[in-house]
């Protein structure tokens, strides 16, 4: 692939003067265009050291708002981003929605100088493509622009380029140890590159393969071929905004096994056996703070269920004896103005914790197959991806030394009602029986055939769902503890 492009390719300085303005106004007008569309560009220059991409980045954004772009100049990961899986830096910088984010060098970095310098494992590298795609494949799903760029040179001008930077005070602090590598390593390097190419150009997000021993040619080349895919990705937006937003929904018909009809919500535990075995888990989980510390994994426990069903009262207990430096607990309501502006999942990679760490989540990413679903907040086309993104997301998480646990707490409706009718004389209670909570009441059934495709879509090995019967809410609170204990213990074995 690399071998067939033609490197003399080459443009005369008066052409290149003459074609270079039209092409930058047309990319100030479709910034404009973008930010009035609330269309996200992400632009990924990747390639050799010295291949130009810093004059690439210089001459993009000259004519460009400086008030709607961001240069994300990438380097390696800090100790506190290694704790996290590798993508989560990137959500980070992701532009929200109108906004060009430029990445110079990006989350390819870790296919390719990661490999070459064996930080990386080989087996690890068909997981991390497939995380990548998934990445990529999400966000342009979601509307936003994905432009890849491979600024390739030769041996030979990767050489005499390092060598002139050398020479140059002002640019010889940029030339790393690493670059002298690529020169040394030239044909595994471009082996390397060829690999990640093949595997990571996809229909969404195809590489752009851009001749650069002459730099002209290939800012030419480059910015020709982002103001094209932007073009395309305003054409496509048109479509998918004829596309008529989802109304509420107002009937569902069961098309997966009723895990939660199948749930026996007689079980019970007699006040003295709970606080016996209470207080036994609860310890336990203490002790395993110290071996999820040591062994670097992280837990990240999910709380779903129905109104009243105790998931305050679960995470409550499985919090009691924890040192509270240790974890964290977000709860997740309707998303912000400024979360919004971003793919739904951007909320909830921010608030990952740390491996060594638990996070605990009250509500979750399920909202966009449940209440969004049920409401009509979402599209039937985005809620119904959702499903992929969703297991994509937490097989990134588990293969990141994760431990995802997530609990759906049942009740019966008739308990439902009940612990409604409690709260709503019980003073310190009052605040939370809400009218919305009533308005769920009434579309318990829709909820119920959601619920029940949600688990049979989502449960995986690798992130199981457990079904916890909560009329009791002491032997609710145990079986959680109980899941949670015997989860670490196995993944620590």
């Amino acid at each position: 692939m690399l071998d067939n492009l033609d490197l003399s390719n080459s443009l005369d300085k008066d052409t290149y003067r003459y074609k270079i303005e039209e092409l930058m106004r047309e990319l100030r007008s479709l910034q404009n265009i973008c930010w009035l569309q609330k269309m996200p560009i992400i632009v990924v220059l990747e390639g050799w050291a010295a291949a130009g991409k810093g004059e690439l980045v210089k001459q993009m954004t000259n004519y460009m708002d400086p008030r709607g772009f961001t240069v994300h100049p990438i380097f390696s990961p800090s100790e506190q981003e290694k704790q996290y899986p590798f993508l989560w830096r990137f959500w980070q910088k992701l532009p929200p929605v109108g906004s060009i984010g430029i990445f110079y060098h990006s989350w390819y970095t870790h296919v390719l100088e990661d490999r070459l310098f064996k930080r990386l494992e080989d087996e690890r590298v068909p997981l991390i493509m497939r995380d990548i795609n998934a990445f990529e494949r999400q966000l342009v799903e979601d509307g936003a622009v994905v432009a890849k760029y491979w600024l390739h040179v030769s041996k030979k001008e990767l050489k005499n380029r390092l060598k002139k930077y050398e020479k140059d005070e002002l640019e010889s602090w940029r030339v790393r140890k690493e670059d002298w590598q690529q020169v040394k390593n030239y044909e595994e390097y471009s082996h390397l590159a060829e690999e990640m190419l093949i595997y990571t150009s996809t229909g969404f997000a195809p590489w752009v393969l851009v001749e650069a021993d002459c730099q002209r040619w290939a800012k030419m080349k480059v910015l020709t071929q982002l103001v094209a895919t932007i073009r395309e990705g305003l054409a496509k937006r048109e479509i998918i905004t004829a596309t008529p937003s989802s109304a509420p929904q107002s009937q569902l018909l069961p098309t997966e096994p009723d895990y939660l009809g199948q749930t026996d919500l007689t079980l019970h535990l007699p006040k003295d056996e709970y606080k016996t075995k209470l207080k036994k888990y609860q310890v336990q989980l203490r002790q395993l703070q110290k071996d999820i510390y040591e062994h670097n994994i992280g837990v990240l426990l999910l709380f779903e269920g129905w109104d009243a069903a105790g998931k305050g009262g679960a995470i409550k207990r499985v919090t009691d004896i924890l040192d509270p430096r240790s974890y964290e607990v977000h709860t997740f309501a309707a998303p912000t103005d400024e979360e919004k502006k971003h793919h739904y999942l951007w909320r909830f990679w921010r608030s990952l914790p740390a491996l060594g760490k638990i996070g605990i989540c009250d509500r979750s990413w399920y909202g966009r197959v449940l209440v969004e679903r049920i409401e009509g907040f979402a599209t039937e086309i985005e809620w119904r991806r959702a499903y992929r993104e969703i297991n994509e997301f937490e097989a990134q998480l588990a293969t990141s030394n994760y431990i995802v646990l997530k609990f759906w707490l049942h009740i019966s409706p008739e308990e439902q009602l009940n612990r409604f009718q409690d709260r709503k004389e019980d003073p310190y209670k009052r605040y939370k029986l809400t009218e919305e909570d009533w308005r769920n009441r009434e579309k318990w059934d829709l909820y119920d055939v959601a619920v029940n495709q949600a688990i049979a879509r989502t449960s995986t090995a690798l992130a199981p769902w457990t079904v916890v019967p909560g009329n009791d809410k002491y032997y609710a609170r145990v079986h959680v503890l109980e899941t949670v204990v015997n989860a670490i213990k196995n993944k620590i074995s």
